[in-house]
């Protein structure tokens, strides 16, 4: 059998932020200085140790490594991989049927399959099924068998179970829930300065809940020179550097353009006192920091069961207001007027780069697209009509004979 190797060169790793939860990626064992992985794992051949052990050497040996680049994992993305792969063991004799479960490097397509079918009976998410789906596949080519996961539909999966809407199918936003922005913020400032100045910079600049609470609001503002951008491509004196806490470790630079931006800076400033000091309290962990950033905003009520809105809906609001700035209508998730093409197109990329996506396409997830709300149009007017021609017909007379 064959078993994947370790890459024998790794990124330079830059040490730990003061305000992080995670610090290094844990070390290889010493006993296996000079192993390759298939060293490692031929001192466990099949049978001599629990499937569970064997599960926690693979993570040791590979969990830190992305599936298709030559690059590290988030911290994130190692924490729910192995703790998803270890409930795929643990259910697979639990929930699905297996009275011996197998070593790991022993998997094969039953195993996927039965756990697919455990998928499906409990309901799961399109995007928790494909995020699943990644894990297992990062796990076959760990134990040498990269084809050994399918496509979703091999195991019976109609694409409405595994295809994830890219596109925005209602607004998100605050104002599209019916939320008064600067009120409510007043208020979370009024109870928490830490958390206030954090959505204040996720309205102003559109990041992320963990990008604002990581943010370093005294370092990382730069001039245009220090970015790196074409020249051209200038908007603006002074950039937002956001680096720490972004998706996939991707790093962008947003113009500080609008009097909303400055103020919200100059605010998360007075609460990071020092010049290098993180947005965060600095007497809590990056953990605890997100935890109370979360039950702050479920103490006021933002949550889809509540006010149909949740923190994320903030970014939202701020990627809309780009559109809006950007083309002078609504976007298409509120049914706004069409712009020209080019004005469309610009826009979209202004709102994905902004957002830290590389394609323009993704510009969608939040501003919606032409095509789809032409087709709800198309269906609400059909919806009307039929009801129309139904009532119509209620309504007449019958014809006597």
């Amino acid at each position: 059998m064959q078993v994947a190797t370790t890459p024998q060169t790794r990124p330079n790793r830059t040490a730990a932020s003061p305000s992080s939860l995670h610090g290094r990626p844990a070390q290889r064992r010493a006993a296996w200085a000079g192993l390759s992985a298939v060293d490692v794992l031929q001192r466990h051949p099949p049978g001599s140790a629990s499937p569970e052990k064997i599960l926690e050497i693979l993570l040791e040996l590979f969990n830190e490594q992305h599936t298709a680049k030559q690059k590290t994992v988030s911290h994130k993305t190692r924490h729910d991989r192995a703790v998803y792969l270890r409930r795929f063991l643990k259910d697979l004799r639990s929930r699905a049927g297996f009275a011996t479960l197998p070593d790991p490097r022993n998997l094969g397509g039953r195993h996927i399959q039965a756990t697919v079918d455990l998928w499906r009976k409990d309901q799961l998410a399109a995007a928790t099924i494909q995020t699943y789906l990644s894990f297992l596949r990062g796990l076959a080519q760990w134990i040498g068998k990269p084809g050994m996961v399918l496509q979703p539909a091999a195991y019976g999966l109609a694409p409405s179970q595994y295809q994830r809407h890219e596109v925005a199918q209602r607004d998100r936003s605050w104002t599209g829930s019916g939320i008064d922005i600067d009120p409510l913020i007043e208020q979370f400032c009024a109870k928490d300065r830490h958390v206030g100045a954090a959505l204040r910079l996720i309205r102003a600049f559109g990041l992320r809940r963990k990008e604002a609470v990581m943010m370093r609001p005294h370092a990382c503002v730069v001039p245009f020179e220090a970015t790196g951008l074409p020249r051209e491509r200038k908007k603006a004196d002074q950039y937002l550097w956001v680096r720490q806490g972004s998706k996939g470790g991707r790093p962008r630079f947003v113009a500080i353009e609008t009097q909303m931006q400055r103020d919200a800076l100059a605010f998360a400033q007075q609460v990071a006192a020092t010049a290098d000091a993180h947005l965060s309290d600095p007497s809590h962990d990056l953990k605890q920091n997100l935890n109370h950033f979360s039950y702050m905003l479920r103490a006021f009520g933002l949550s889809l069961a509540e006010r149909g809105a949740t923190g994320h809906g903030l970014r939202h609001e701020a990627l809309v207001d780009v559109w809006r700035r950007q083309t002078g209508t609504e976007p298409p998730v509120r049914h706004g007027e069409r712009p020209p093409v080019d004005t469309g197109d610009a826009a979209r990329q202004e709102i994905a780069e902004m957002a830290g996506h590389a394609r323009r396409r993704a510009a969608a997830a939040y501003i919606g697209s032409e095509r789809v709300a032409g087709q709800r149009k198309a269906s609400c007017a059909e919806n009307v009509a039929t009801s129309f021609l139904a009532e119509t017909a209620s309504n007449r007379s019958p014809v006597s004979s």
